[in-house]
């Protein structure tokens, strides 16, 4: 009975200002919702006529299934642009030092390593497919143990684009073949160095330079978006937040926002 009255005098916020106001702290790159919601209370909200931050946080995580259609179908576009690379990403949740004792996601995340920084992390693994222009289309977060090849049908077959390439550690026959037969989506990947058909040279250097758009997304992911630096305590609060990072950079990449 308390909270209701104190929240009485309040303005029933409507759901697209909530998205709004959930996408603008993702804009910003707000990675703490406490701070976030701090921001929104002293700038733009200063009537004192916004919700409470346990309030808010519950508005946000029930229309995360709203920020993830839209996303969606912003998605969809990406199936008119030239090609798609797919690739991953470690999430880390704790210091390596903390990570056979961290309790954060216990079950759910676990110990991985990462090739590129040629670490163990405890975490997650990011799988995402990008266009050539950058938009992100499917993607699927698994435990950070989970080999590329597992999840790669699932990214692509979310919305499927005909001409897909990959790294090394998606090379599998069985997988290329199955893309091709099931869902008519061609996946290229570069050649291991002990194959014994391999493709000339110049294909391996094309393919190479093509798949820099990728990292290219990971690394404004990273350092604008802080998707790497999520705070969430739940699988919800996690979902929403990152659904909203996405939908953001969808956003800008498609020249309907300004950053």
């Amino acid at each position: 009975m308390y909270l209701q009255r104190r929240n009485r005098h309040l303005v029933k916020q409507e759901d697209a200002v909530m998205i709004a106001i959930h996408l603008l702290g993702k804009l910003l790159g707000f990675s703490s919702e406490r701070a976030w919601h701090r921001f929104v209370v002293g700038n733009l909200f200063t009537d004192g006529q916004f919700i409470e931050r346990s309030r808010y946080n519950r508005r946000c995580r029930a229309l995360r299934f709203a920020i993830k259609w839209i996303r969606h179908e912003l998605a969809k576009r990406g199936q008119h642009h030239a090609y798609a690379v797919v690739d991953s990403m470690p999430i880390e949740l704790c210091h390596a030092a903390r990570m056979y004792r961290v309790k954060r996601f216990q079950g759910i995340a676990d110990i991985g390593f990462c090739a590129s920084k040629k670490q163990w992390y405890y975490g997650f693994k990011f799988h995402l497919q990008v266009t050539d222009q950058g938009l992100p289309m499917g993607y699927v977060v698994t435990e950070a143990s989970c080999h590329d090849r597992i999840a790669a049908e699932t990214v692509m077959t979310q919305i499927p684009h005909p001409y897909n390439l990959g790294d090394k550690g998606f090379i599998s026959n069985d997988l290329q073949r199955k893309l091709y037969e099931e869902y008519q989506i061609a996946f290229w990947t570069p050649s291991r160095k002990n194959q014994k058909h391999r493709p000339s040279a110049s294909w391996e250097r094309w393919l190479k330079q093509k798949r820099k758009v990728v990292e290219t997304v990971f690394s404004v992911l990273v350092d604008q978006y802080r998707i790497t630096e999520i705070r969430a305590n739940s699988i919800a609060g996690f979902e929403v937040a990152l659904d909203g990072i996405l939908l953001v950079y969808s956003l800008v990449t498609l020249g309907l926002v300004e950053r």
